[in-house]
């Protein structure tokens, strides 16, 4: 029902001293069930937080909202808390009376809300979460000739608990649609990508030969002026920065990594790369180095389609 939830993508291993040290105090191992014991380093003031995982569709894990725990969502395939941890939406892995649904949960109140999308035989996944926490953005896709591919995007509301769907021609079939900082959709499109208005799907932008996109975590950086994408030329090897006021590649990231997860800060990225015979979760900054890893990864582990999601912790207020 959703093709692999964590894309591979090139980014950069590079050696690089270890960082000082963190106090006991400031640092928290969570054990994430379901992996093997994989123990993730969480240290006060990270500007990100794992809110979810999983293994591939079989296996969706959300953390509680106020606690270190993670239970497992039986119902769901996969599932993302929107900026601000307030509210979490999730794909069921079955449809209800003929329909795919998402299920929207206010972690506070701990209400569920259950939002029909499209009806079977289509899908919509890949969770994508407007940074206003307003808005989901869902990739809709129909199953031709045995496989999938996309065919169109769902918005959902979560504040009036509705749905609607654009479909679209001419899409690549791997396309999937994810939120640009200013309220557009963005998706793959040839060796680039296009940005498609959200109310009716129009093309307002393309960025050609920038690379394909790096997965349904945010791939803008929180500032929203770089993006993101896999080199076009040899995108098993790299990791391309492009610019969004031009469109233009402005650094290329030399190295290699399994799979991006999105960005830690504005000059740094979550990354999974190959340890040896295993692999680890690593903090990467744009010019190669490893400036943290968070987790150590065994093999069968990160094989059987792990994928993590994170929510982005709020800037603490100024002082009045």
């Amino acid at each position: 029902m959703i093709a692999e939830l964590a894309l591979a993508l090139a980014l950069i291993v590079t050696p690089t001293a270890v960082p000082a040290a963190v106090p006991a105090a400031a640092r928290t191992d969570l054990t994430l069930p379901g992996t093997g014991g994989v123990k993730y380093r969480e240290n006060a003031g990270d500007p990100v937080r794992l809110a979810a995982y999983g293994l591939g569709t079989k296996r969706t894990y959300l953390r509680t909202a106020t606690g270190n725990a993670f239970t497992w969502e039986k119902e769901l395939s996969e599932v993302s808390v929107a900026p601000g941890g307030r509210l979490a939406a999730g794909v069921p892995g079955t449809y209800l009376s003929g329909y795919d649904t998402l299920l929207v949960t206010d972690r506070t109140t701990g209400r569920t809300s259950r939002v029909r999308t499209v009806r079977k035989p289509l899908t919509a996944s890949y969770v994508s979460w407007s940074r206003d926490a307003k808005r989901v953005a869902l990739t809709v896709e129909q199953k031709v000739s045995g496989a999938w591919r996309a065919v169109g995007f769902t918005i959902v509301d979560v504040t009036t608990k509705s749905a609607r769907t654009v479909r679209l021609s001419g899409l690549s079939r791997e396309a999937g649609f994810w939120w640009s900082p200013d309220g557009n959709l963005v998706s793959r499109h040839g060796i680039g990508l296009r940005v498609h208005r959200s109310s009716d799907g129009a093309v307002v932008r393309t960025y050609a030969a920038a690379g394909l996109p790096t997965g349904p975590e945010d791939a803008f950086s929180p500032s929203g002026r770089r993006l993101a994408t896999w080199c076009p030329s040899r995108p098993e090897e790299q990791v391309c920065l492009v610019d969004t006021a031009t469109g233009k590649i402005v650094q290329r990231v030399a190295g290699r990594a399994e799979a991006l997860f999105g960005w830690w800060d504005e000059s740094h990225l979550i990354a999974v790369t190959a340890q040896g015979s295993a692999y680890r979760l690593a903090v990467l900054g744009l010019g190669g180095q490893v400036t943290r890893v968070l987790a150590e990864l065994p093999a069968g582990t990160w094989r059987q389609d792990l994928w993590l999601s994170f929510t982005r912790v709020p800037s603490p207020k100024p002082a009045s």
